[in-house]
């Protein structure tokens, strides 16, 4: 029963790359709410009934097929949505996304609604930091690491069949710092993510 429960209701992920820095960092443990969007029957991708959508904001782990693994990203854009990036600057349905500088040059705060969060700007030979504007499918999602220039996300993928989301993150668990002999981050450890 501990397996069907981990795997129909909740579960926990390594996260093995820098993605989502600094909002998630290699190491960290994260907890996912797997009924946030719908229950399935254990074991399965079978849903049995829908608790939920996605939202704009969300951090979601989804298993990508054209990636061939399973990916944590940022939900930034719902069926329906126009996006579009320009400089690094996103323009959801015409309207730019407000950011604001913060007290690391790398890192801006990114506001999507009412969910703000911090994303980072490394420089990278080939930032993706354009596109011209796209509409978000019916039943698919279009999603971005936070570390923006060095994400494989939408923007590599396309985008993200609701079928593939397996939940929401909603926290830290704990945190192994795989640079530092796994040590613990104590300061990491059940971090709330939303």
């Amino acid at each position: 029963m501990l397996f069907a429960s981990r795997s129909s209701f909740a579960d926990w992920y390594l996260v093995p790359t820098g993605s989502m820095l600094p909002t998630i960092v290699e190491g960290d443990r994260i907890f996912v709410d797997k009924m946030a969007y719908r229950l399935e029957v254990p074991f399965t991708d079978i849903e049995i009934m829908q608790t939920g959508h996605p939202k704009r904001g969300d951090i979601v782990v989804f298993n990508s097929e054209k990636a061939g693994n399973r990916l944590v990203k940022r939900l930034i854009g719902e069926p329906g949505d126009r996006v579009a990036m320009l400089d690094n600057k996103l323009i959801i349905n015409g309207k730019e996304i407000l950011y604001e500088d913060s007290n690391n040059t790398l890192h801006k705060i990114e506001y999507l609604g009412n969910v703000s969060h911090i994303v980072q700007f490394t420089p990278v030979a080939e930032a993706g930091d354009n596109f011209a504007e796209v509409i978000v499918p019916h039943g698919h999602y279009l999603v971005l690491g936070d570390n923006r220039n060095n994400s494989a996300d939408s923007r590599y993928y396309g985008f993200v069949p609701a079928i593939e989301i397996q939940g929401k993150v909603t926290k830290v668990l704990l945190s192994l710092d795989p640079k530092n002999y796994y040590l613990p981050r104590k300061q990491r450890f059940n971090k709330p993510l939303i």
